[in-house]
């Protein structure tokens, strides 16, 4: 778990511990509260947990308050076996309404982190969007791109490379993260891995390219914020050049 950024583990730790502890707060209530009552408490536990963390944590603590609401809440305790059919539903729901929620509040999360960036990353994201919609060179896009790239993370170069995936560099991931392999790239203690990583441009569903971002040496990595919107504008590239594909085949 060492790729594992310390806040997500803090929240997987959460997930395990939290749904636990709240079921055994409610056991001297069990007999004056309702199955649907302790199930909706397990319920806040689990978008509380979800939202400090992220998606894997949500599942994992909509799991955990499912098993811990049968083995402490519904009869016959401290097994796991429910006789009730009410308690069954209750149950299933519990698991089916943690999952959908956690969901939710892991997107309202990454949208909430979007809605703070800062009116030169939103002055950034609507002028490469007038170019898209209005160029018919999608090397100007390109070019474009790279340069604001270069100066929103702060890179020592970046170029684009057309066509077919070579190699397994880091990758700048959709959710701001870098992975390398097969972790995730702990970018606040170890800064930017010192090799290309690249920022793949899709569009439609199809891949067309990837951004090469060289980081600066010894270079503090860029904020979560200004990551997204380098996505953001690599997302911009992918439908513009999708776009002027579709009508070139037109």
């Amino acid at each position: 778990m060492s790729g594992i950024p310390l806040r997500d583990k803090a929240a997987l730790a959460a997930a395990l511990v939290c749904p636990l502890a709240v079921a055994g707060i409610l056991v001297p209530f069990r007999t004056h509260l309702t199955s649907t009552n302790g199930a909706l408490i397990l319920v806040v536990v689990v978008v509380a947990i979800a939202a400090a963390g992220n998606r894997a944590a949500g599942l994992l603590a909509a799991l955990s308050s499912a098993v811990w609401f049968d083995f402490f809440l519904v009869a016959p305790y401290q097994r796991f076996a429910i006789d009730d059919s009410d308690d069954i539903q209750t149950a299933v729901l519990l698991l089916v309404v943690g999952l959908i929620v956690s969901q939710l509040a892991v997107r309202a999360r990454r949208l909430q982190v979007i809605a703070i960036t800062d009116a030169d990353h939103l002055a950034t994201i609507r002028e490469t969007a007038q170019l898209a919609r209005s160029s018919t060179s999608p090397d100007a896009v390109v070019e474009h791109v790279r340069d604001e790239l270069v100066r929103l993370l702060g890179l020592r170069g970046c170029r684009f490379e057309y066509g077919t995936l070579l190699g397994r560099p880091p990758r700048l991931e959709q959710n701001g993260d870098v992975v390398s392999g097969r972790r995730t790239w702990d970018i606040a203690r170890r800064g930017w891995p010192q090799e290309e990583i690249e920022l793949r441009a899709s569009g439609n569903g199809h891949y067309y390219g990837r951004f090469m971002l060289l980081p600066a040496a010894g270079a503090a990595p860029a904020p979560l914020q200004a990551r997204l919107v380098a996505v953001t504008l690599a997302n911009l590239t992918g439908t513009t050049l999708a776009t002027i594909d579709a009508k070139g085949r037109g």
